[in-house]
């Protein structure tokens, strides 16, 4: 989950999730009962509309989840990669979603 810019709020949350193998549910179906599952347990206030299914998430070496750098590309900026990027591909692949 990272926050991203929003012109009436100031900023919203927006989910990323990565499906286990073998899972066969539509990524529509899981996006939408990520949302109500949320609502149901922290509440309207939470604010979260939308969750996009991909297929991995852009991680440091050490594991960390390059929250920042995604965060920047979903504003709009110009996000440098990061060094200690694990594997640049998974960045490359999420900037369409995170665009979007």
């Amino acid at each position: 989950m990272i926050g991203v810019s929003d012109a009436t709020k100031g900023q919203v949350p927006r989910g990323f999730v990565v499906l286990k193998a073998g899972v066969s549910t539509e990524s529509a179906t899981v996006s939408a009962e990520l949302v109500q599952l949320i609502r149901d347990r922290i509440g309207a206030v939470a604010a979260l509309r939308r969750v996009d299914v991909v297929a991995g998430l852009p991680k440091t070496r050490s594991g960390k989840i390059l929250r920042k750098t995604m965060r920047g590309i979903a504003d709009g900026t110009d996000e440098p990669v990061p060094s200690t990027i694990e594997d640049p591909a998974v960045l490359d692949a999420l900037r369409p979603v995170l665009s979007d």
